[in-house]
């Protein structure tokens, strides 16, 4: 008669690619010590689940594939504007803390995050992070690593843009934050919700990146979800689960004072105009360089921005008012009162992209596209352009390529807001509906 092998409690490794160890390291992560408040049932099943993959190991496999059941091939990443949003129970998985790939780990991040301990970081640094991750489509991956080391998560993508030591998760991330009221967000900051009942059930978190119009009703959302790092104008404070986003800034925020008038020392007054122009050289040039690059003048300095007047610092300045539908002498391109004030707030329209004033105007493709039962590419532009405007309101979920009765609803909205009533105000698209909607 052999001899029974003797089996002694172990860890997978931890790179093992198998489904059943990326599912537990993905549940097991998660789940709160007992010393922490998590039940001690779950770790009784943990050790179970240990014992018995040694068991299949040594035996051949087949007591794992027992006790964990085949289930789907990988993690559904956090809901896309085609999901129902507001379905709470959305799945979201959520890796853990871990390493950044390919370097030694200290274990996880464990009290409060002291604001000495962190990497400075600026707000522009973190937009910049965060945007070349969207502009690169980073594919969303809770177990994959992009090649700056960081997950590629929503929790990832924060713990890269904010320049962390290591990659945290929705469950850590409050640490290395101050928490706000939302009416004090500015671009850098972020929106996180994290459901402690069940990590995976809607828990996701945002950068934000600026107000998309005066109402303060959508943001501009920087987020790595399926199918990848994008940029998008959503909803405060997201498309479900609103309420439960609480707002945080980074602790390690280097020149935190810029434009954010809640921070103590901040300095909010226009410092007149004497301040800007040909020859000025002062602290209130750089700041509003600053916040330029901050709302998407970058592409006009080739450095800086500094504290000597430039031609880079009138060019950005003239694209921010012409953004905001300035003309003549109100778009001159030297800061006033009006413009000093909605760059210091977060306010106002943000500098459209070099290819935007051809990508915003197209040509209307015709009213058959825009009917019930109608699914086209003409149908996402209009609804996210509806979002971009602020009338965005009746979508649940999207906007998709599918018309939908939120469509016409929005579409209704904003004829109604150009004074239209009647069959001038149906909710259906037409020519000089389009032409004011992209204008």
């Amino acid at each position: 008669m052999a001899a029974v092998p003797d089996f002694e409690e172990y860890e997978p490794p931890a790179d093992c690619p198998c489904t059943g160890c990326a599912r537990q390291r993905r549940e097991t992560a998660l789940r709160l010590a007992v010393r922490s408040g998590g039940h001690p049932a779950a770790h009784g099943a943990r050790r179970a689940l240990v014992l018995v993959t040694a068991a299949g190991v040594a035996l051949g496999g087949g007591a794992v594939a027992a006790a964990h059941p085949a289930g789907p091939a990988g993690p559904a990443g956090p809901v896309g504007p085609g999901r129902d949003r507001d379905d709470p129970d959305a799945e979201t998985p959520q890796g853990g803390t871990g390493p950044l790939h390919g370097r030694p780990h200290a274990g996880p991040t464990g009290g409060h995050a002291s604001a000495p301990s962190l990497r400075r970081s600026t707000r522009a640094e973190i937009i910049n992070r965060a945007k070349r991750w969207v502009a690169a489509k980073v594919p969303y991956s809770m177990e994959k690593y992009w090649t700056d080391g960081y997950r590629q998560d929503c929790s990832g993508f924060v713990s890269m843009a904010w320049n962390l030591a290591g990659n945290e998760w929705t469950g850590t991330l409050d640490r290395f934050g101050t928490r706000l009221d939302r009416s004090e967000l500015q671009p850098g900051d972020i929106l996180l919700f994290h459901n402690p009942a069940d990590p995976n059930r809607g828990s996701h978190v945002t950068i934000f990146g600026g107000w998309t119009d005066y109402t303060h009703t959508f943001y501009t959302a920087y987020e790595q979800t399926r199918p990848h790092a994008r940029r998008l104008a959503t909803p405060m404070a997201y498309w479900n689960n609103s309420s439960r986003y609480v707002a945080y800034r980074y602790k390690g925020l280097s020149g935190g004072t810029l434009g954010n008038p809640g921070s103590p020392g901040a300095s909010v007054a226009y410092p007149g105009r004497a301040s800007f122009g040909p020859g000025a050289n002062n602290r209130y040039v750089t700041r509003l360089g600053r916040m330029l690059v901050e709302r998407g003048g970058g592409r006009f300095y080739r450095s800086g921005p500094g504290p000597r007047w430039s031609e880079a610092d009138r060019k950005a300045t003239r694209a921010f008012q012409r953004a905001q539908g300035w003309t003549g002498r109100d778009a001159d391109g030297l800061p006033g009162p009006d413009t000093w004030r909605l760059l210091v707030k977060g306010q106002g329209r943000d500098i459209p992209s070099s290819s935007g004033a051809a990508a915003s105007a197209p040509a209307f493709p015709g009213r058959a596209y825009f009917r019930p039962g109608q699914s086209n590419e003409h149908v996402e532009r209009l609804g996210r352009r509806l979002v971009e405007r602020g009338f965005g309101a009746h979508y649940r979920s999207g906007p998709g390529p599918r018309w939908s009765e939120a469509d016409r609803r929005n579409v209704e909205a904003f004829q109604r807001a150009q004074g239209w009533r009647g069959a001038a105000a149906n909710g259906y698209p037409g020519p000089e509906t389009w032409r004011r909607l992209f204008r």
